[in-house]
């Protein structure tokens, strides 16, 4: 189990260090890739970016150097919490398209945080 939960925070790691990247430090490329972020404040896009970036720090180092491994179970749930907040903001706009990464991501998440309290 160890080793799936271990695999399954490096398939989230990179996702979400490819999306904060964009969000935080790459805004033109952000708008290029997904139409979204044209329509929401700079200032927010970089916020969320900013935040998936040190979910990952929180994803992998505590439970990686085994220093309050606790919180890689909360940086999951609250990866996870992005991104049903991510599928809500798609699902409103109707984007239906984009939510099927977010509800992947959101299961991953969720196995993490779950698979973390237990391993």
């Amino acid at each position: 189990m160890n080793v799936g939960l271990w695999i399954v925070q490096g398939i989230l790691a990179l996702g979400f260090i490819y999306s904060g990247w964009l969000k935080a430090f790459q805004y033109e490329a952000a708008k290029t890739s997904w139409t979204w972020v044209s329509d929401v404040p700079k200032n927010l896009v970089f916020f969320i970016g900013l935040v998936e970036l040190l979910g990952v720090i929180g994803l992998i180092l505590p439970q990686a150097l085994k220093i309050v491994p606790v919180l890689t179970p909360i940086a999951a749930a609250g990866l996870a919490v992005i991104v049903l907040l991510g599928a809500v903001f798609h699902i409103m706009r109707g984007e239906y398209g984009e939510i099927v990464v977010n509800f992947i991501f959101l299961a991953l998440a969720l196995f993490v945080a779950i698979g973390r309290l237990k391993y």
